[in-house]
């Protein structure tokens, strides 16, 4: 399911960041490249604005990218987020 995850409601206001075109546009996209539309939006969308705003405005899509390619090769979504983080601290 798109846009799921464990963090409490109080700290998510919008229950589907950029609503439902997002949602759809993300569940057609998952069917379209055979994939699961298990997608952690918050998490992902949080993350990307965090490093397009603290490194560069490209540097957010070429993140997200990243963060899936290592999701790809067996970490979970979570410690890939976590990782860019502490690079993003470190830089």
């Amino acid at each position: 399911m798109v846009g799921t995850d464990s963090a409490p409601e109080a700290q998510q206001p919008d229950p589907q960041p950029g609503g439902a075109p997002l949602v759809r546009w993300v569940e057609d996209l998952a069917a379209a490249l055979d994939l699961e539309a298990d997608v952690p939006l918050h998490e992902l969308l949080d993350v990307t604005r965090e490093v397009a705003h603290g490194v560069t405005r490209v540097a957010g899509p070429i993140t997200t990218y990243l963060v899936g390619q290592a999701v790809a090769r067996g970490m979970s979504a979570e410690e890939a987020i976590a990782s860019v983080r502490r690079v993003l601290e470190e830089h």
